[in-house]
């Protein structure tokens, strides 16, 4: 197995009940960190603040993620921007990644079309959710939060912070390659 995987927790636009018209799903976060699956050390965390190019952010979203739009306006960088920080600075193509679910794929694959970007990362991908199912042998799929109690490891940071949740990512990943 590859010594370092790259964990990715995505954050994105979101609305309490329906969807406006006007709005899509678009990321406003990349949280990254680098996993080292021999020492289980966590480095290179980093949050990418990403400016939507065609939503807001609603009271909604700054409620579940503490990110405003007037965070991102200040802060924020554009998907293009990002996706050359995760090739240039992360090694993204050679390396293989890790995310809680399928959301996150889904998403960059989305978002890459629309915006036609080339895919920053590669294919290999490691989906902790399905992993977290098998080899705890769960009846049902946990949520990251709900996985983290399980293994009885403290949530650290803020949920829905994509920095913060890909270290939490990283963690349950090592407790499972390591004891499961």
């Amino acid at each position: 197995m590859t010594k370092e995987i790259l964990i990715i927790d995505l954050e994105a636009t979101c609305w309490e009940g329906t969807q406006p018209k006007d709005q899509v799903s678009e990321i406003i976060e990349i949280g990254i960190c680098v996993l080292d699956t021999e020492t289980g050390n966590i480095s290179q965390s980093r949050g990418l603040l990403v400016k939507p190019e065609v939503s807001a952010v609603s009271p909604f979203c700054t409620k579940l993620t503490t990110i405003t739009q007037e965070l991102l306006d200040r802060e924020g960088m554009s998907f293009a921007e990002a996706w050359d920080v995760l090739r240039t600075d992360y090694d993204a193509y050679q390396r293989t990644w890790a995310s809680y679910g399928a959301y996150d794929l889904k998403m960059l694959d989305t978002q890459c079309r629309v915006r036609k970007i080339d895919f920053p990362i590669s294919r290999d991908h490691i989906n902790v959710k399905e992993l977290v199912t098998e080899k705890l042998e769960l009846k049902k799929k946990v949520g990251m939060a709900g996985a983290l109690l399980v293994l009885n490891i403290p949530l650290e940071g803020t949920h829905h912070r994509g920095v913060d949740d890909a270290k939490n990512i990283a963690k349950i990943l090592y407790r499972l390659m390591k004891d499961y």
